[in-house]
Order: structure tokens, then C-alpha cells, then sequence
């Protein structure tokens, strides 16, 4: 069942964008490694404007940190400036 009504688009609010991408954590195995982009599908994550991209990933970093602790862990960023993370 999807997490959202509608498709993703550049309209979509940053709180679905959150909502989403902590929602998928569920579809990941322990120990598995990512990145917030791995979350979207590739054309799903095109179509979001790079100013919310970039607040999305600041929002899930501060989620990883807190209330997704028991969940994610942060790893430290690519060369790319990228956070990485692994479920745990």
C-alpha cells in the first residue's frame, strides 16, 4: 500500500517527502546501507526541487539523530556530500 495518496511531484509538501522516506525505512534489511535518494524511486527523486532535497535530508539527518535512533544510524557523508546510513 503506498505511504502517499499521489505520485511525487515537484508539488509535494516536505512533510510527505519526510513522512515517506522515514516510512521506507521499514522496506530495508538490517545492516543495509543508504542514502535518503535510495529511498524515492530515481525519477521520484528528480522531481523534487533541490531546495527541498536538501531540506529533506537535513530534516531526516535531525530524525536519525532522535526519534529514528533505535532505527538508522548515520555513517558519515560520501565525497559527494551526501549523508550516509545503515539500519539497524
Amino acid at each position: 500500500m503506498p505511504i502517499l495518496n499521489t505520485p511525487i511531484t515537484h508539488r509535494t509538501s516536505l512533510t510527505d517527502l519526510i513522512t515517506y522516506s522515514q516510512a521506507e525505512i521499514q522496506n530495508l534489511l538490517v545492516g543495509e546501507e543508504f542514502m535518503v535518494k535510495d529511498l524515492f524511486l530515481g525519477y521520484e527523486w528528480n522531481r523534487i526541487d533541490k531546495g527541498n532535497r536538501t531540506r529533506l535530508g537535513a530534516s531526516f539527518f535531525a530524525f536519525a539523530q532522535g526519534a529514528g535512533a533505535a532505527q538508522i544510524l548515520p555513517l558519515g557523508k560520501t565525497p559527494q556530500n551526501q549523508q550516509r546510513y545503515r539500519k539497524i
